[in-house]
């Protein structure tokens, strides 16, 4: 299965980090966000990469190249303008494909522990999404998850999107490229029942803003020295 890593935000609230660094190579911990991100995937058993780019992207190609210093292959979907989440993943389907049709999400702008190896696909459904507790900044959440496992807009408790999903193809057939957000489309399948979720009880961090970053960076390093 493929994974695909959404990097192609402007990181309009990171300035002024970002009017010269795109935001998936700024560093905590002493390695860039996305590095993070790839080196999870690999320890998960995903090795061949998407990674959608806009805001000086080419700056994440130098970095990163072909993916062989991390032991993965990377593809790019390079966008002219942000083509926002389901936009971006439109555009990359081609080089998303896959023999079962799935293929992971990953947001470049979060970190986590979650354990991606455990994220399989549902027997039925086209999404399966991971949900957490609802951090401080967020505190109304964005969907209940059921005791079926069945993710939905309305019900309680509210839980947060970690940004982290397996979807499938199918969830975007028929619709046109161009900008377009995840969000809605998750809600009218959702309606459906199509969308299960997972409960992520570790950590997680939107790094959203410079004071995230830092304090992301200050927890990597702490558990480095221990």
């Amino acid at each position: 299965m493929k994974a695909m890593i959404l990097a192609a935000g402007k990181g309009e609230r990171m300035r002024p980090l970002t009017l010269t660094t795109p935001k998936p190579l700024l560093e905590a911990g002493g390695a860039p966000l996305i590095v993070h991100h790839i080196r999870t995937l690999r320890a998960a058993g995903f090795n061949e990469l998407v990674i959608n780019h806009a805001w000086l992207g080419e700056q994440i190609e130098q970095a990163l190249g072909n993916g062989e210093a991390y032991d993965v292959t990377i593809d790019y979907s390079r966008e002219e303008e942000p083509l926002e989440t389901a936009g971006g993943i439109i555009q990359a389907l081609p080089l998303l494909d896959g023999n079962s049709g799935w293929f992971a999400v990953i947001n470049g702008d979060i970190w986590h522990d979650f354990d991606l190896s455990t994220l399989e696909p549902p027997a039925s459904g086209k999404a399966r999404l991971v949900l957490t507790d609802n951090p401080v900044h967020h505190p109304h959440g964005d969907f209940a998850l059921g005791s079926d496992g069945r993710v939905t807009s309305d019900g309680e408790p509210r839980l947060t999107f970690t940004g982290i999903s397996l979807l499938h193809r199918s969830l975007f057939d028929g619709l046109p490229p161009g900008a377009r957000k995840l969000a809605p489309i998750l809600r009218e399948a959702m309606a459906r029942g199509e969308v299960s979720g997972l409960y992520h009880r570790g950590q997680w961090m939107d790094i959203g803003t410079p004071d995230r970053l830092a304090a992301l960076d200050q927890l990597l390093t702490q558990s480095r020295q221990l």
